[in-house]
């Protein structure tokens, strides 16, 4: 019999109270059964579609976009890599040269992810809500002619939490790429080895996003 592939999730524990975006309402995870009581546990969620390790679709900025539901199965999955930013953040941008340098030479990945190491200081801090690190509409078009299908990022946002304006994302799902967000265990992956990338958002009619369960699978 052969060894399954090693699984490594990158998804962050969804938990009440957990550290979201600025604006957002804070998630509430609610017990409504209790198995002494009731014979059965169910719980209640109650939160944004982009809370915890999230997706988005391209209708989360673009009117004409498809929602998540709209995205394939085949187009969440694919070979993926992690790029290692952590010693070369500037600020809150992710320089395009350090990404142009620990890019892959030995394959083409279809599905990119920036570790920053911000999901070691996921809390309600100042530093983690609003100083996290992403990249400028210029290395977003790079991306687009990279032909990626996918980018993520550890961080709550691809763009600077100072980019008002969301340009990062604009082009890239303009292009029908969509983000990943908030992801977790990135540090498990090794820079330069392909992984097989899977993304799993909550099949929602009609969002502009969804929680996601992802995984990278070894060869």
């Amino acid at each position: 019999m052969s060894t399954p592939p090693r699984v490594h999730d990158l998804t962050a524990t969804l938990r009440s109270h957990m550290p979201v975006w600025p604006s957002a309402p804070l998630p509430v995870l609610e017990p409504i059964g209790v198995i002494a009581r009731d014979g059965y546990a169910i719980e209640r969620l109650n939160c944004l579609t982009h809370t915890g390790t999230h997706l988005d679709a391209p209708y989360h900025f673009l009117e004409s976009g498809r929602t998540v539901d709209q995205i394939l199965p085949g187009e969440l999955t694919g070979v993926g890599a992690v790029i290692d930013l952590r010693k070369e953040i500037q600020g809150t941008l992710l320089p395009q040269e350090a990404i142009e340098r620990h890019w892959p030479t030995s394959f083409q990945p279809e599905i990119v992810l920036f570790e920053t190491g911000w999901s070691h200081e996921r809390a309600p801090t100042k530093r983690y809500l609003y100083d996290f690190p992403g990249i400028t509409p210029a290395t977003a078009e790079w991306l687009v002619q990279r032909k990626v299908k996918g980018v993520g990022t550890d961080t709550l946002g691809i763009d600077p939490f100072a980019n008002s304006k969301f340009e990062a994302h604009k082009v890239l799902l303009g292009r029908d790429i969509w983000i990943l967000e908030a992801l977790d265990h990135l540090d498990t992956l090794q820079e330069g080895k392909p992984y097989t990338v899977v993304a799993a958002p909550l099949k929602l009619e009609g969002a502009s996003g969804a929680m996601s369960r992802v995984f990278a699978l070894e060869a």
